[in-house]
């Protein structure tokens, strides 16, 4: 019976606890919603409220009212484009994160961050406010919270193009995170490594970046964004070994991960990185197909309707139409790296191709005429028959003195050589082999 007693006892306490929750998450929500109303009508006494539901004195026993008002502050803050006050509000909340559970400072300092981060031209200042973070940590000896805001500093450093500051990041976190062994987190740490090495054009390093990423997430079961965008640098690095048709397949991958999440921005990067694999497997015609589909519709756009023309002007292989092509989508081709440098390694190969084709009736030719057939200017055609020659795609030489193209014919090599080669050296090894059955009877 008294166990009865104190059982019922205990029901009645932990009702009170939950109508006491209950009645704080009203107060909360009331002083939000009051706070919310003053955003439109007078900002500055917007800011003072919610520092004050922040700051105050109302019971919170689980903070998540307090919690919810921080961001919607920041919200607020990055819609009205205040970064330095993000920043400072960051700062402000450091006595109050003594009081908080760790989980939960840290899910509060890395949200900052990401806020803050959707203010343009607000670089400078995420920088600054990371790295103010990071010597919080030290202080305080967050050591996982540390790693996670170090790792994120190492992606902006890449963004501002300071990649020894960077790679110097990088290999201090793989020290330490490897020696926690947080699987998770060494993926990330490895993908921001091999985004930077390739940005270096160290193509082996980041090749070998990516493979640690994969490997590590092999052994834990890998968040499907986190996965979509190894799948998406797989294909890059592909690429750029100029196997397009299995990066074709990666970027495929990263698509429909993409696609599924609603990631409008990333997926339709991956769609134009799909149409370009086409583009530089010699399959321009397997585009429309791409476009016209389901998918291909939902993210049409400029940069789009860019890769379609340029897939247009290749399939006719016409390196005029190509080239004006290049140019009157300038804006959104040269703004990713990857296509320029793939669109320009095209242009250079349509580019020997018309030279060769013009090339094959003449045994002697002007270069300008050259010039002319090709509808390019005088120094670049020059430039580029120099360029041949010397890679041994043509086999011919310029006579600069004349102006002119001379052309050799191919030599023809009789088989009869290499067959008398083959011939003498397997002749060779059956002596051999007789001279050392003959030591072995004697």
């Amino acid at each position: 019976m008294e166990v009865d007693a104190t059982g019922a006892g205990g029901n009645d306490a932990m009702d009170v606890d939950q109508e006491q929750a209950r009645a704080s998450d009203k107060i909360f929500e009331d002083l939000l919603e009051k706070a919310k109303d003053l955003e439109t009508t007078n900002p500055e006494k917007a800011v003072v409220e919610y520092k004050a539901i922040i700051h105050g004195d109302v019971d919170d026993p689980t903070a998540k009212g307090r919690e919810q008002a921080i961001y919607a502050l920041a919200e607020f803050f990055a819609k009205q484009r205040k970064a330095d006050e993000l920043s400072k509000l960051s700062k402000e909340l450091r006595p109050l994160f003594g009081e908080l559970p760790k989980a939960k400072t840290a899910k509060i300092v890395r949200t900052l961050i990401d806020v803050l981060a959707k203010i343009p031209d607000a670089k400078d200042v995420q920088i600054e406010m990371i790295r103010d973070c990071i010597d919080w940590c030290k202080g305080e000896k967050r050591t996982f919270l540390r790693l996670r805001v170090e790792t994120r500093l190492s992606s902006l450093l890449l963004e501002e193009s300071k990649y020894v500051e960077a790679l110097d990041l990088l290999t201090k976190l793989l020290t330490e995170v490897k020696k926690l062994d947080d699987k998770l987190l060494l993926v990330e740490i490895y993908l921001i490594e091999c985004r930077t090495q390739y940005s270096i054009q160290n193509l082996p390093k980041a090749k070998a970046a990516l493979t640690a990423a994969k490997t590590n997430a092999n052994a834990i079961h890998c968040p499907p964004l986190l996965q979509a965008e190894i799948d998406l640098w797989s294909g890059v690095v592909t690429a750029r070994e100029k196997d397009y048709r299995t990066a074709f397949s990666y970027f495929y991958e990263a698509f429909e991960a993409q696609n599924a999440a609603d990631n409008e921005q990333k997926a339709r990067k991956c769609l134009k990185y799909m149409l370009l694999s086409k583009i530089m497997y010699s399959r321009p015609q397997e585009t429309k197909a791409i476009i016209n589909g389901k998918s291909g519709l939902k993210y049409s756009g400029i940069e789009i309707d860019a890769m379609a023309a340029v897939a247009a002007a290749y399939e006719e292989r016409s390196l005029k139409k190509f080239e004006a092509v290049l140019q009157q989508h300038k804006g959104q081709l040269a703004d990713d790296p990857l296509v320029t440098w793939h669109l320009a390694d095209l242009n250079e190969t349509l580019l020997e191709q018309n030279i060769n084709r013009i090339l094959e009736p003449f045994s002697r030719v002007e270069i300008e005429h050259v010039a002319e057939l090709i509808e390019l200017p005088l120094t670049r055609t020059q430039a580029k028959l120099s360029e041949m020659i010397l890679d041994q795609k043509l086999n011919g030489t310029l006579d600069q003195g004349v102006g002119v193209l001379i052309v050799f014919d191919k030599d023809e090599v009789r088989s009869t050589y290499d067959n008398s080669l083959k011939t003498i050296k397997n002749t060779a090894e059956v002596l051999d082999t007789l001279y050392g059955m003959a030591k072995q009877v004697a």
